[in-house]
């Protein structure tokens, strides 16, 4: 797992608001009207919010290290 904090953004148009970052990680996303968000934009590293990001269906989550590089799943 990469170290330093990572950005985190959903893509509000593409989350269809399943709730699957919610349950994997509800320390890291809430459903707002109906998408979900961060509740933070930058974290520490997470295993929670690297499982969000994959499970995610529309593929709305990114996450990006300092450099901004992305980071995935491994």
């Amino acid at each position: 797992m990469s170290g330093g904090r990572w950005t985190v953004e959903v893509d509000r148009r593409r989350c269809i608001g399943n709730q699957m970052c919610v349950t994997a990680a509800g320390g890291h996303f809430v459903l707002e009207d109906g998408r979900s968000r961060p509740v933070a934009a930058s974290v520490a590293p997470s295993d929670d919010v690297l499982e969000a990001l994959e499970l995610c269906p529309t593929s709305a989550i990114t996450v990006h290290d300092e450099a901004g590089a992305p980071v995935e799943p491994s």
